[in-house]
């Protein structure tokens, strides 16, 4: 290795075999499960709508219809994702998630402007409520299946860092406040007798609905602009490679960055210049393996400096 010369020794970038990693496969059956509960619960939130002529549970009956095409969504986004590098797209396609979430908030915020103008035609020409504690009771039902599945989804979406399965059980979490918020708004309205009520409720949904879209939209744009990894797993990054280090001189200008599933990883490491190209590539594997066995799929990259290179700072900068 010749001094001065900056060599990359990590392998970098792989191409993965065709198989999918089994994270993916648990996160497309979740969102295949996630597709047909939001079948379901628009049919049973329909089926409340058509038993009132409700236009606050109308309005709770349109937006699982973007329930059901976000979970549509999530599906296509996972298993686009998943797709190995190619010659256009060199670091993966991992970004697709969060693409797909986008998309989604943009879909969650379309579903809020209907409501808005549905509520905004009920309002000049209000209606009383046809049979509203048998409607209120039906979609009691889809609440509960809702609220079950949103953990679901969270809780997964999380662990196996999917955006797609995220952005989908935060829609549904927004879609349980709000129906709960509709079933008391339906009670007001029938303990009162003020029938414009019902669509002030539906309007109030609609802003809450706008609400959550542009949360989900803003949240995923920054895993477009490459944002680094959450501190408490950039402090397990400093851990794994602090102990793998070995003989090495000093670690530094280290920078992580997340696209989806996928941690990008990538840092200067200083040897003796005396060292070998085989024992510092002996290095560079065993940090690399430690990282990969730490986080699932990281791509890591290691930039191979002699000494006279070292910044003269704590271990790891």
């Amino acid at each position: 290795m010749n001094q001065g010369t900056e060599q990359s020794l990590g392998k970098g970038p792989r191409t993965p075999t065709a198989q999918l990693r089994p994270s993916v496969h648990v996160s497309l059956r979740i969102a295949a499960g996630s597709l047909g509960v939001s079948i379901a619960v628009l049919a049973i939130k329909f089926l409340a709508y058509l038993l009132t002529g409700s236009v606050a549970l109308y309005s709770d009956a349109l937006e699982s219809i973007i329930n059901v095409l976000t979970a549509a969504a999530a599906i296509v986004a996972i298993r686009g994702a998943a797709r190995p590098p190619d010659a256009e797209h060199p670091y993966g396609h991992d970004k697709t998630e969060y693409l797909s979430a986008i998309m989604v908030g943009t879909l969650i915020v379309v579903a809020g402007l209907l409501i808005l103008w549905e509520a905004y035609g009920a309002i000049l020409a209000p209606k009383p409520i046809d049979s509203p504690w048998i409607g209120v009771a039906v979609n009691a039902v889809a609440t509960v299946i809702n609220a079950a599945w949103s953990g679901v989804l969270l809780r997964q979406g999380r662990k196996h860092r999917s955006a797609a399965l995220v952005a989908d059980g935060k829609h549904l979490l927004a879609d349980v406040v709000t129906s709960l918020g509709v079933a008391v708004g339906v009670a007001v309205v029938v303990l009162t007798g003020i029938d414009v009520l019902d669509a002030a409720i539906a309007a109030l949904v609609a802003l809450l609905v706008l609400r959550s879209g542009w949360g989900v939209i803003r949240e995923n744009a920054s895993g477009l602009l490459d944002e680094s990894v959450p501190a408490a797993e950039l402090a397990r990054i400093r851990e794994v490679i602090t102990v793998n280090a070995g003989e090495a001189i000093e670690i530094h200008d280290l920078r992580t960055r997340h696209a989806g599933r996928t941690i990008f990883i990538d840092f200067h490491l200083v040897v003796p210049g005396s060292m070998s190209v085989d024992r510092s590539h002996e290095i560079c594997d065993r940090l690399e393996v430690a990282l990969q066995q730490a986080f699932e799929g990281a791509v890591v990259m290691i930039h191979v400096e002699p000494e006279h290179e070292a910044k003269q700072t704590p271990v790891i900068v």
